[in-house]
Formats: C-alpha cells, sequence, structure tokens
C-alpha cells in the first residue's frame, strides 16, 4: 500500500485530502493528514469578529467533521521532515513514511520578528486580527475604547490575505462613524508598499477610497521598531507614527517545522514551482497555500484554485506523466469598503485587477473594481459557500481555476 501524506489540515489541507480521496483507489493507497489542532476556523472571519459582525461560535468547526472518509488524521505536532528518506518525524518520535508527501502548513504571525512589538502591550494598545485570539481580543477593545489615533499597519509583505488590513480601515471608519464618534477617531494606513495595493490600477481606487473617508495613509513605511513606551513606531529612515491604538499585521512566517527540516526561505516559506506546484526540494514533494513561496497572493480563493491543479498534477505524477504548467497566480476576493458595500478584484501573475464583470463576461452579476452592494453580500455569503462547498471540494460555478479575461476592460483605465 502506497501513502500520501498531507502536513496540516487547514484550508488546504483538507481540499487536498477531499480531492485525492475521491481519486485515488482505495486499495492501492493510503492518505493520511497530520495536524497538532482540534478546531478548524474561518479565517477571513477573524476580520470581522473585532466590529462585532460575527459571534465567534460562527467561525469554528472540528476539524474531524471535514476530513473526508478513508482519510486518516493523525493529531500530533509535527517535528519535521527527513526528505532524503521520505519520512516525517513527529514530536512523539513517531515516524510516518510517505510515498508522495504534500505540504499544507500555512503561515503564521511573528510579532516576534519586530523589536518591542510583543511586549507588555500586546493586546492591550497593541493588537492583530490574524488570530482567533487577537481578533477576540481587539473586539473587547473596540467595545470600550474611547477614541484616539487608530494605525492600521502592515509590518512587511507577504502576508496572508493581503487587501485585509485595508478592510479593517474601511470597516473602522463604518464602525466609529455608526457609533457617532468618528470625529474623535484619527485613521492612518501605514503600509511598506508604495501604495495601498501592490498593483497600479487597483491602488488608484483603494487610494481614492482612503481619501474619500479621510483614511491618511502612510507608504513606504518600512518598520524598524515599536516604541511602546511612548506609542509610536518607528521605520529604518528615522519615521515616526504615533498611535493610541495600533493594529499591526506582524511579519508572516511559514511554520517552524520547515525551517527545522532545513528547506524553507529566509521566512520559513517552501521553495515551489510557480506553475505546477512541485516544491524545487524534492520531486515527491508538493506544496500548495500559504506555504509555498510564489507570488501569488496567500488567500483562500487561491488554495481552491490550486487544489484543482495539484491534484491532477498529482495524478500525473503518480502515472509517470508530465507535469501541467497550469497555475497561473490566479486570486480573486472581495475587499469591504464600509456601509455594505464591497469592491471584488480578480487577477493572476501577470494581469493585474482591471474592472469589468464577474463571473460570466458581460452579465456578471458582479462588478470588478466597482463598490456595490452585491459585492458585500457575495462577501458574506462566502462563509457559506467556505464550509459547505471549499472545504468538501466541491466546484464553484461558473469560476475557473485559470483566470478568464473575458468580461475584463484591458487597457481602457
Amino acid at each position: 500500500m502506497k501513502q500520501i501524506l498531507i502536513l496540516g489540515a487547514g484550508t488546504s489541507g483538507t481540499m487536498m485530502s477531499t480531492h485525492l480521496r475521491k481519486a485515488l483507489r482505495k486499495d492501492l493507497w493510503d492518505i493520511t493528514i497530520v495536524d497538532q489542532e482540534e478546531t478548524h476556523y474561518y479565517q477571513p472571519g477573524f476580520l470581522f469578529l473585532p466590529f462585532d459582525t460575527y459571534k465567534p461560535s460562527q467561525l469554528k468547526r472540528k476539524v474531524d467533521e471535514f476530513i473526508p472518509k478513508g482519510v486518516n488524521l493523525i493529531r500530533e505536532k509535527i517535528n519535521r521532515v527527513d526528505k532524503e528518506n521520505d519520512k516525517v518525524l513527529l514530536q512523539n518520535d513517531t515516524e510516518i513514511p510517505y510515498d508522495i508527501l504534500i505540504i499544507a502548513t500555512g503561515c503564521n504571525i511573528a510579532p516576534q520578528e519586530i523589536e518591542g512589538m510583543e511586549g507588555e502591550q500586546w493586546y492591550k494598545s497593541i493588537f492583530d486580527f490574524y488570530t482567533f485570539e487577537g481578533s477576540l481580543n481587539l473586539r473587547d477593545k473596540l467595545r470600550t475604547w474611547k477614541g484616539g489615533k487608530l494605525v492600521v499597519h502592515i509590518s512587511e509583505m507577504p502576508i496572508k490575505c493581503p487587501v485585509a488590513p485595508l478592510e479593517f480601515a474601511f470597516l473602522s471608519d463604518e464602525f466609529f462613524t455608526k457609533k457617532q464618534m468618528r470625529e474623535e477617531v484619527e485613521i492612518t494606513y501605514v503600509t511598506p508598499m508604495s501604495g495601498a495595493f501592490t498593483k497600479p490600477v487597483a491602488t488608484k481606487e483603494l487610494n481614492y477610497l482612503l481619501e474619500e473617508k479621510n483614511i491618511k495613509i502612510v507608504s513606504d513605511f518600512n518598520i524598524e521598531k515599536v516604541d511602546a513606551e511612548n506609542n509610536k513606531i518607528l521605520d529604518y529612515g528615522g519615521q515616526e507614527v504615533v498611535y493610541d491604538l495600533l493594529v499591526t499585521v506582524p511579519t508572516n512566517v511559514g511554520d517552524a517545522m520547515i525551517e527545522r527540516s532545513g528547506f524553507g526561505d529566509e521566512l520559513n516559506y517552501v521553495p515551489t514551482d510557480k506553475e505546477t506546484l512541485q516544491s524545487k526540494v524534492k520531486d515527491n514533494i508538493f506544496v500548495i497555500g500559504d506555504a509555498t513561496n510564489l507570488p501569488s497572493s496567500k488567500a483562500g480563493s487561491v488554495a481552491h484554485f490550486q487544489s484543482e491543479i495539484l491534484t491532477k498534477n498529482i495524478l500525473s505524477f503518480i502515472d509517470q506523466k508530465p507535469l501541467k504548467e497550469a497555475f497561473d497566480g490566479h486570486s480573486n476576493c472581495f475587499i469591504e469598503t464600509g456601509f455594505n458595500k464591497a469592491l471584488l478584484i480578480d487577477f493572476n501573475y501577470t494581469q493585474e485587477p482591471v474592472k469589468g464583470t464577474f463571473p460570466i463576461p458581460g452579465i456578471g452579476p458582479l462588478r470588478l473594481l466597482k463598490e456595490t452592494r452585491l459585492n458585500h453580500w457575495g462577501k458574506k455569503a462566502f462563509r457559506w459557500i467556505y464550509w459547505n462547498i471549499l472545504l468538501k471540494g466541491r466546484p464553484i460555478p461558473f469560476v475557473s481555476n485559470h483566470m478568464k479575461l473575458g468580461g475584463k476592460i484591458i487597457n481602457k483605465q
């Protein structure tokens, strides 16, 4: 019996276990998934929890609920991968051999990477919203906060869900407006990028929204340290931004297991072929989702598109056929802009977000790079889609894993 071993039972690992269990004969292939966690979180909901939009119970389920029948689940911490001998060593000294390894260990925040960030003021005046704990603590803070200088900050790229900090700034504007205290809150968006987003057309639209909502932007800010005693952040050029409440996205890094295995880059991401999703570490190791070092967004839609492509490539690998260079970096995501409106962007490695219609060219019903209420409801509906379609490996109608140019207005901005 041959063994496929999946490391990580988050979004990517769960989808891969579902796809592969359907595709492979049970009498020929065992599939095992390893993860130490008992709870599966709907991470996009962490954005909304601080504003009391969701209840904590709406954002979590049991990991076991989504592991398909016929897949073995081992709940244990991973020590490292022994790639030379095709086996994984667990923290309890168990060794698991594999024929094919899929790394889906995601990424985590690392506030300890920035001097002064994770100190006495962590979860007092400095918060993240990229973890369930951080988001919940921030909710409690915002319920009683009396106002002042709110700084929404990105430490460095890449980060999981690159637009989430922007969304937090927009939703903060709505939140404090509805609390009739917007005039008492000065919102500043601080980013290491040269604008609100990584692509020029989208940056133009998003910068306009920041200006319209009276949100100041400080760009090209490469943080050196947090001076928590004096409530300010400093960059390497000597620039300072003062805060009363700092909502930061710390440095994002790959799982520490990758470093212990000796094959990650400087941020513990696994070197990966950007089109086939085969690792550059060894031919029988594949990587998916946030664990890769690819120049694509670290987002749920990307993991969904990758899972469909990677499944086919693993089947080709088993049959000793050439892998298809099929992943084009496709990503799409809704950007909440507040007051029941949102933008939608759709892009890949080579095509930046532009205006147009999605998913059906000329029909939509969604509009790209345009604030609409329908886009907002699309964002809200995604929680149901996530639990009931994505994690169960079901296709999303009309949405291809390869980005389509139909319906997009190219070079007409």
